[in-house]
């Protein structure tokens, strides 16, 4: 199988990368689990192991993912995916990078970004994954999601964060997608903001195979935020309610909420959790309830 040429180059990068100097690598060996559940009855189950010879922390590691995937598209029989994956985190001069590229023996999968740590901050990402539909699993529909975010503070309390991408799907359809999001922090000393989170996309191709593709879809959602960092610990909670259409169908509620923990390293050992519910269109763009868990645990050697 030919490497596209990100791929390709990724690669490149990981292995010519020269490794941090700060503290001596050790090995780490992690498991974590996805999953997730939609009003459609789409269930998806993602199981990983992750096996790093090189490992600092989660910035900065490099070994191996093996991973098994398990789809059940609108109540239907569940069928597993196979995967397998390089991955890697460093840094490059000013910028950070994480990637994870591999194959489930039909083509590259994974993700990637880059960013740096300037006032101006900027992010460049690109990931790849199987459309979890009918159709997408039996006919192997992929799609191949790029862009780039920059963030844009006006002061300490305000900041803009401007998001653009592309996203090419197996066929004919790509999809354009623009976010904004307007953050004011409220209470820096509670890690409490209030947010104005806007997102637009247009597909050239609507209704191509059976995901959710009309020609346009909106969603405006304010959300409030909460993050405190306690003993090493770090919290997050967020929620919100607004609203969404697309050109199908009028004006509806969107609600959205998010709770993550991730512990410190104590005694070799490191775990994270986040729940997530929102209210987005899914495959059949009628119901929008979707609940999303996952939850990782490492053990650095």
């Amino acid at each position: 199988m030919k490497l596209p040429g990100f791929a390709a180059a990724l690669v490149a990068l990981i292995l010519t990368t020269p490794a941090r100097a700060a503290e001596p690598a050790g090995q780490a060996a992690g498991t974590d689990l996805f999953f997730s559940t939609d009003a459609d009855d789409t269930d998806v189950i993602k199981a990983g192991v992750n096996l790093d010879w090189s490992y600092r922390g989660p910035d900065d590691h490099l070994g191996i993912r093996l991973e098994r995937a398990w789809f059940k598209p609108l109540g239907q029989k569940w069928k597993d995916r196979d995967r397998v994956y390089l991955r890697a985190a460093d840094s490059s001069g000013d910028w950070d990078w994480n990637a994870t590229v591999g194959t489930d023996g039909h083509t590259v999968l994974g993700s990637a970004s880059i960013h740096d740590e300037s006032k101006f901050r900027k992010e460049f990402f690109l990931e790849r994954e199987i459309l979890e539909t009918p159709q997408g699993l039996s006919r192997g529909i992929y799609y191949t999601f790029g862009g780039a975010a920059i963030d844009l503070p006006a002061d300490d309390r305000n900041v803009a964060t401007i998001v653009a991408g592309v996203q090419k799907f197996t066929g004919d359809n790509v999809r354009t997608h623009l976010r904004a999001n307007l953050v004011h922090v409220l209470k820096p000393e509670w890690g409490l903001s209030v947010q104005l989170r806007t997102r637009y996309f247009h597909d050239s191709d609507p209704h191509e195979f059976d995901y959710f593709s009309p020609r346009w879809y909106a969603q405006v959602l304010p959300v409030l935020q909460l993050r405190r960092f306690s003993h090493g610990w770090r919290y997050l909670i967020a929620g919100g309610v607004g609203v969404q259409r697309d050109s199908d169908s009028g004006w509806r509620r969107s609600s959205y909420f998010n709770a993550q923990v991730t512990s410190p390293p104590k005694h070799g050992w490191s775990g994270t959790a986040a729940l997530l519910y929102s209210e987005t269109p899914t495959v059949t763009g009628q119901s929008y309830n979707y609940v999303q868990f996952t939850a990782g645990l490492t053990r650095r050697f």
